[in-house]
């Protein structure tokens, strides 16, 4: 099928009018100028966005280890233009993520149709500071330990791709060390100053989870984590740009420090996402939403994670002042690179995987298409 007419994302991160085609579920003939097949008018034309970091939405929670729930996860993620993810676990005890990571695994090997595609998992905890837990269960805390990391990628079959950490706890320093050479690992709900990071860095991690959030604040004397983060090349960091996480004026701080090419837009979104106001649960907790924010009930100063999806935060991102160009990159390449799939996917370039949106003049979503064939039109 070939599509001509649009302002096509090409792989050099800009705009382009020209076309493409798609053939056997991947592009081809990108930026021609070949015309004929469907006319797009004008429209936006991007790659298929890419989460890196949410729990759930529509009621449920990847952590629930329940394979119709993650399909209603991942369907709902497709229609509002997410087509890849790596969901994120949350600080339970070992048998639970095993069941989680095992349901993943038989996921991506037999994913159902009109679905996101699950490229990898995100293990946020157990290993995390008492102090930025955060939303995490403080029950199921614990310090690092890379043969759990061992079995539970086992159950994933290989899956994770990101394991997160506070680099200050006890053995940190070895395990950054050993699972680093498995998958990225990244600094997360810490209370690590400055030179623990730049330490973390050193010994093998390479990502910093939800930037400025579960961890201590970038001052002038005491830049911690963000100051190590932000002048060490080597790091990507991700953000969420709901407004409520982080102030706009602190996302286009972040977005002046770690620039198009090492920011990620992720949600953080949990099984409250897509949903009415009310109770829900996450990893064993309660959580209440009320209009776009989630907050623990036993600790309603608590910020529990987002209710929006990432398509909503790339626009917001714009609304907020980050060229279009460079949001759609942080949206949809940085995090298929962050983990390891952006020779598949991330990008609109001859021989990738057919997943993409077409936009309207505003950034709203007209139409998603998965390996090229339409599922959702808005």
């Amino acid at each position: 099928m070939r599509y001509h007419n649009a302002l096509v994302f090409g792989p050099d991160f800009r705009f382009h009018k020209g076309g493409f085609s798609v053939e056997n579920g991947r592009f081809t003939g990108v930026l021609s100028e070949e015309t004929g097949g469907v006319d797009l008018e004008g429209a936006y034309v991007v790659p298929g966005f890419v989460d890196i970091h949410l729990h759930g939405n529509s009621g449920h929670d990847f952590s629930d280890g329940d394979f119709e729930g993650l399909t209603v996860i991942a369907r709902y993620l497709a229609k509002n233009g997410i087509t890849s993810f790596a969901p994120a676990s949350v600080t339970l005890p070992e048998s639970e993520l095993n069941t989680a990571y095992a349901t993943a695994a038989q996921f991506a090997e037999s994913t159902p149709a009109g679905c996101a595609a699950l490229r990898g998992i995100h293990m946020e905890g157990p290993f995390f500071a008492e102090k930025k837990k955060g939303a995490q269960n403080g029950a199921y805390l614990q310090s690092p330990d890379d043969e759990m990391f061992q079995r539970l990628n086992q159950a994933a079959r290989g899956l994770i791709r990101i394991a997160d950490v506070a680099p200050e706890l006890p053995g940190a320093t070895d395990y950054i060390e050993k699972v680093s050479k498995v998958c990225r690992v990244s600094i997360a709900h810490t209370d690590a100053d400055y030179d623990a990071a730049k330490a973390a860095i050193a010994a093998g991690a390479t990502h910093v989870t939800h930037l400025f959030n579960a961890m201590p604040p970038m001052l002038h004397r005491a830049p911690g984590v963000i100051g190590a983060a932000a002048e060490s090349p080597q790091v990507t960091a991700e953000i969420i740009s709901d407004g409520m996480h982080v102030h706009e004026s602190v996302v286009r701080a972040a977005y002046s420090m770690f620039g198009p090419e090492r920011l990620c837009l992720v949600s953080d979104a949990l099984s409250c996402s897509g949903m009415p106001n009310g109770e829900y649960m996450l990893g064993g907790q309660k959580i209440f939403l009320d209009g776009s924010v989630a907050r623990l009930v036993d600790a309603p100063d608590t910020l529990a994670g987002s209710a929006s999806n990432l398509f909503d935060l790339f626009r917001k991102a714009v609304c907020f002042g980050i060229p279009a160009e460079a949001a759609v990159r942080m949206a949809s390449y940085n995090p298929a690179r962050v983990i390891g799939a952006s020779d598949e996917v991330g990008s609109i370039a001859n021989g990738k995987r057919a997943d993409f949106l077409v936009l309207n003049s505003d950034f709203s979503l007209k139409s998603v298409y998965l390996a090229g064939s339409a599922i959702s039109e808005n």
